[in-house]
């Protein structure tokens, strides 16, 4: 009996690797993981590659941080500027263009500052403070707080404290925080459409063309650090950009609304 136990340890210390579960770190943004999108994108391929996929759900500054350390293999993320960095720096290969949505402003459905009539999303901003309605922001680095800050900076604006609550949050806990205390907040779509049925806020303004949301995924630098496991992020890339994850992507749908829309070149 102990030879036969001790035959089976040595047979699965022993055996070939391609029978060994291959895994891919990833680290994302939130918004990809609170709309639901990524168990159904992933699955078809951790089943193809008999790999797991451990994904790390942050802002996007902080994925992209864990990626130039070396914590994680992939990065998936929706901060253009910072991704360019990103590779400029040598940190990141491979980067290419996956899906898009739009950022929106939601607030509560009675919309007491009156960001209905902006024309722009700076000028919505503008409305905000002015009355000093109250704000939740991410305050996390995420793609979205990016925008946002920027958006302040267009309107040329420093938000203050008792209004403007920076909290350092993902999407979807700062979608129910500005549900709980009736205030707006700059989201992405998509975490807003999965999460509209248990929300009271609403969408109040859309459409400017500087709050659209590109993503954009990466794979780590293998010259950087060596232990990445690039081949199988390479792999993932291949897959999200090919004609079954962006059909995986463009599929996806929460309540009948499309959250994502594809933006591989093949298309």
């Amino acid at each position: 009996m102990l030879s036969f136990l001790i035959g089976l340890l040595l047979s699965a210390v022993f055996a070939p690797s391609g029978m060994a579960e291959q895994v891919l770190k990833m680290a994302t943004t939130t918004s990809t993981e609170n709309t639901g999108l990524l168990p159904v994108l992933d699955a078809p391929f951790e089943k193809k590659h008999k790999a797991r996929i451990d994904v790390i759900a942050v802002g996007s500054g902080k994925a992209l941080k864990l990626g130039e350390n070396g914590d994680v293999d992939i990065v998936f993320v929706h901060d253009p500027e910072a991704e360019q960095k990103f590779v400029a720096a040598g940190y990141g290969v491979d980067r290419k263009a996956v899906m898009h949505n739009d950022f929106i402003i939601v607030g509560p459905e009675a919309d007491p500052a009156g960001i209905r009539a902006a024309k722009t999303a700076d000028e919505a901003f503008k409305i905000i403070a002015e009355a000093k309605a109250g704000f939740v922001s991410r305050g996390d680095e995420s793609g979205t707080h990016v925008k946002e800050k920027n958006l302040w900076e267009k309107a040329g604006l420093q938000p203050e404290d008792g209004w403007y609550l920076s909290v350092g949050q993902g999407m979807g806990a700062v979608l129910r925080m500005a549900d709980d205390k009736a205030y707006y907040t700059l989201t992405d779509r998509g975490t807003f459409l999965a999460s509209r049925d248990k929300l009271t806020v609403k969408l109040l303004f859309e459409g400017d063309p500087v709050l659209f949301n590109p993503y954009h995924v990466m794979a780590v630098n293998p010259e950087k650090h060596k232990h990445v496991n690039y081949r199988l992020a390479k792999e993932y890339i291949d897959y999200v950009t090919g004609p079954k994850g962006q059909k995986a992507i463009g599929d996806f749908k929460v309540g009948g609304q499309q959250l994502f829309f594809p933006d591989a070149p093949f298309r």
